[in-house]
């Protein structure tokens, strides 16, 4: 059976949105988590930017949703290593995954162009955008140590408090975690480096433009090649992978009025340029019509048939009750049709 999610970037806006502040868009994002738990959606992940008006800060978040849910995995799709710490970091996704109480799906990766010209060195790392290509890569295997619970810091001779002796790690260590690490990677050669590293695969809808073939096949060539990587390097844990979609059912008039005049270029792949990036990217196309003829193209979709989660991306400025309506339609009269209910 296929996990279903979806991945939600948290905007909001004062014009023409039901989610006017930060303080609405970050209570709705939990209320959202709530009522999907509700419906039997598997996974409630959320997109992390700095300087923008949307999600960027997301331990409180996951942390607040998991103490109102029992069973939703709660992740997120990504956190941009670029501005992390991984020490830092270690301690809050360990302590966010015990209140969870292990339900922490963890998304991280480089990230896409910011709002902001080198945001990361407002957060103190001072490193061109070649530089910090490299440099995330070192953190995030440097995180993916420190969640291995190893103990490595010399204790002081004289603490504060009494401790057994020998050295320490960082607190809390949260067990598994460790485990359901993914990356998000946007290439073929990306996918096999979160192999190699023991991590889960996130591929959203967007890939590089490696081959002249549809979006999909391109996706699920990764995928391929990311899970012959992963028997290759020989981890002791089977491996993950998903994959996101724009999916939006039309049963409603006000489905129709939102979404049933999209423009032809909504319907196709499109081809484009992100900004520093030297290569083509192609971006996956939205499904969007009656369910039964979204099922009969999503059937045909490779990388999903490759992958174990599907995320939907959810239109988040449209608020909770809609959103939750989008989500049910999905569940019940578009997953059942392809097997993945």
């Amino acid at each position: 059976m296929k996990k279903i999610g979806f991945l939600s970037f948290g905007h909001w806006m004062d014009q023409g949105s039901l989610v006017k502040t930060a303080q609405d868009s970050y209570l709705q994002s939990i209320d959202l988590a709530v009522e999907a738990e509700k419906i039997g959606i598997d996974g409630a992940y959320y997109r992390v930017h700095h300087f923008a008006d949307q999600i960027g800060s997301p331990f409180p978040l996951l942390s607040a949703i998991g103490a109102k849910t029992s069973k939703i995995e709660i992740g997120t799709g990504l956190i941009d290593m670029r501005y992390e710490n991984p020490y830092m970091m270690a301690e809050n996704a360990g302590l966010t995954d015990i209140i969870t109480q292990g339900r922490v799906e963890l998304g991280v990766g480089r990230g896409s162009p910011e709002q902001v010209l080198d945001g990361w060195k407002y957060f103190g790392y001072d490193y061109s955008e070649e530089e910090i290509k490299d440099i995330t890569r070192e953190r995030t295997l440097e995180f993916l140590k420190l969640l291995e619970g190893e103990r490595f810091a010399e204790q002081n001779p004289q603490p504060m408090f009494p401790q057994a002796p020998g050295k320490l790690r960082l607190e809390p260590y949260s067990e598994g975690l460790r485990q359901r690490i993914w990356w998000g990677a946007g290439s073929t050669q990306t996918a096999i480096w979160a192999a190699q590293h023991g991590m889960n695969l996130q591929s959203s809808t967007l890939v590089n433009y490696e081959t002249n073939e549809p979006f999909h096949i391109q996706q699920a060539k990764q995928l391929r090649a990311y899970k012959e990587a992963w028997k290759e390097a020989g981890h002791d844990f089977e491996p993950r992978t998903l994959v996101t979609r724009s999916i939006q059912p039309i049963t409603t008039d006000l489905d129709r009025q939102l979404f049933g005049h999209q423009g032809d270029d909504a319907n196709y792949d499109q081809v484009g340029f992100l900004a520093y990036h030297q290569n083509p990217t192609i971006f996956g196309k939205t499904f969007a019509g009656e369910p039964d003829k979204i099922a009969k193209e999503l059937a045909e979709d490779e990388a999903i048939k490759e992958a174990d989660t599907v995320l939907v991306t959810i239109p988040n400025t449209l608020g909770v009750d809609y959103n939750i309506h989008l989500l049910d339609t999905i569940v019940k009269d578009v997953a059942p049709e392809l097997g993945w209910r």
